[in-house]
């Protein structure tokens, strides 16, 4: 099949998004304090000025990195949750489909969106946190099912934290075209932290 012409300017990075690939590049490498405006624009052979043409601050950039960010993998994560209607299968779903935003292309900005909040204003970091905070919701109406099931420990939010601070530690270790892939990985991410849900992949893989 051909490319039209809307095929291939879709396909085009806009200078909006590779201005902001860039930012979160030099942000995870150097850490947003470290990193100047001068650097970003450095990087895409522009002018600092021609890059305050498309944001009106650092900060900006930062906001907008991680704003993406979460929109992208709570939307994943939601259609991954209503897919899936048992709950093993939709948990599975919702870590394989975490794993695929945050070591995926947009490792950059997903890494950045992790461990640099804390460089935001507070009125940033009110709207970040709220994105946060609804993204956490879908696993915890989920978790809450496995609660009531028996199949996590009652503590839900504890274990929200526990599931989503491993997952997130990944970031930092994980490796493409290591032993595992992420497909892989998820699985086995999940065997190891829901053991009493196992049962029922294995259940409906015979099935």
């Amino acid at each position: 099949m051909k490319k039209t012409a809307a095929d291939t300017q879709q396909a085009v990075p806009s200078r909006k998004e590779e201005i902001l690939a860039a930012a979160a590049s030099l942000f995870r490498r150097q850490g947003f304090e470290r990193t100047s405006v001068r650097e970003i624009a450095q990087e895409l052979g522009m002018t600092s000025g021609s890059l305050f043409y498309h944001f009106a601050s650092k900060e900006d950039l930062l906001v907008m990195i991680m704003e993406e960010g979460l929109r992208d993998i709570t939307q994943a994560v939601r259609q991954a949750q209503a897919t899936e209607k048992r709950l093993p299968e939709r948990l599975l779903a919702m870590v394989q489909q975490h794993l695929a935003a945050l070591l995926g292309p947009r490792l950059d900005a997903m890494t950045v969106l992790l461990y640099e909040w804390r460089s935001l204003s507070p009125e940033a970091q009110q709207r970040i946190l709220a994105l946060r905070d609804a993204y956490e919701a879908l696993w915890t109406e989920s978790l809450n099912e496995a609660a009531q099931l028996g199949l996590v420990d009652p503590d839900v939010a504890l274990v929200r934290q526990t599931l989503l601070g491993a997952l997130n530690w990944s970031a930092q270790w994980y490796r493409p075209g290591g032993r595992l892939g992420i497909h892989a990985l998820a699985e086995r991410m999940f065997v190891m932290l829901f053991p009493k849900m196992r049962l029922g992949l294995e259940q409906a893989a015979a099935a």
